[in-house]
């Protein structure tokens, strides 16, 4: 049904032995959304990667993309994902246009749909320019867009793309962001891994944040900085340094009640900056405060956190066993 999750997990579950890596998680996708799959290194996201494009079983819980489950009909799940890992296969002396009819074979695409559906790839890839050119000649950014080609010669619903943007340059990346973009809106849903977190923030509809198997936050990137990163920060420039030592008291007595609060000062940049849980009337009456004992204040604004902080967050407190981070759902 087109209102029906293309991609969904329920309580997905792996063990090695006494090892965990996959806890629980439970997830949900609509058609053409974008999912940053974010997780250290270890963190299980392989694990689920596998298990939903068929080459892992889980030991309980449940997965299923355009309502196939993953475990009783891998087959046609084969169809249903197209799947890009982080490092590139080539081969030698070929072409890539010869590359992709070769993988096109393995696909069973019939020979007279092939040329067709390769042209179609590489059209979407925007690496039509490439086809007569040597794989092993390409440089990474081209070979990238050459794997996202030979990922969608089946033409699959689902696009799992692991760390796509590593390595790439500053344009290179611009151009994968927007290719990425593109396929969303072509009604492909995507789960994309990075390490790259400002980059994938730009593209990502919802994100996931997974630490030694559990999934630690679900939801759009606004749901999660607000879930996550209750404390705001500020800044506080002056017009001189030389009324930093007593902006500094002013804001230390102010925030005293909050207990968490953190105050640092700058003499070279005539900055005071602090995080706070105060709401904005607390605030404003902080910026009334300093004025009126006559500190020039040049700018006084809120330092917007993003998805690096969110995920730092995240990752501080999964070394707190006894804490634990409420699951946003969209």
């Amino acid at each position: 049904m087109a209102d029906q999750p293309v991609v969904k997990t329920e309580n997905l579950t792996k063990k090695y032995g006494e090892f965990v890596a996959l806890d629980s998680l439970s997830i949900s996708l609509d058609r053409g959304q974008i999912l940053g799959f974010i997780g250290p290194n270890g963190a299980g996201k392989t694990t689920m990667i596998k298990i939903l494009v068929g080459l892992a079983r889980a030991t309980a819980g449940a997965a299923w993309v355009a309502g196939h489950d993953c475990q009783t009909n891998s087959k046609k799940i084969k169809r249903l994902v197209g799947y890009m890992p982080d490092t590139f296969g080539s081969y030698d002396n070929m072409r890539v246009r010869e590359y992709l009819d070769f993988f096109g074979a393995a696909f069973k695409i019939p020979r007279r749909e092939r040329s067709s559906r390769i042209d179609s790839a590489m059209d979407t890839s925007n690496c039509s320019y490439m086809r007569d050119l040597y794989v092993e000649t390409l440089s990474h950014g081209m070979k990238q867009r050459v794997g996202i080609a030979r990922t969608l010669l089946h033409d699959p619903e689902v696009l799992i793309l692991d760390e796509p943007a590593n390595g790439l340059d500053p344009k290179a990346r611009i151009e994968m962001r927007e290719l990425l973009l593109r396929l969303g809106e072509m009604g492909k849903t995507l789960i994309v891994t990075s390490h790259i977190l400002p980059e994938l923030s730009r593209i990502c509809d919802v994100v996931a944040m997974i630490t030694k198997g559990k999934l630690r936050a679900f939801g759009t990137l606004d749901q999660i900085m607000r879930e996550i990163t209750t404390r705001r920060a500020f800044e506080i420039q002056l017009a001189s340094s030389a009324q930093i030592e007593a902006t500094d008291t002013i804001v230390r007595e102010f925030v005293e009640a909050d207990a968490r609060t953190t105050v640092t000062s700058s003499n070279a940049e005539s900055m005071v900056r602090f995080s706070t849980e105060f709401d904005d009337t607390k605030l404003a009456d902080l910026l009334t405060m300093l004025i009126a004992q006559n500190i020039k204040v040049a700018q006084y604004r809120e330092v917007v956190q993003d998805l690096e902080d969110a995920f730092l967050s995240v990752t501080a407190a999964d070394e707190q066993p006894a804490e634990s981070v409420e699951t946003v759902s969209p």
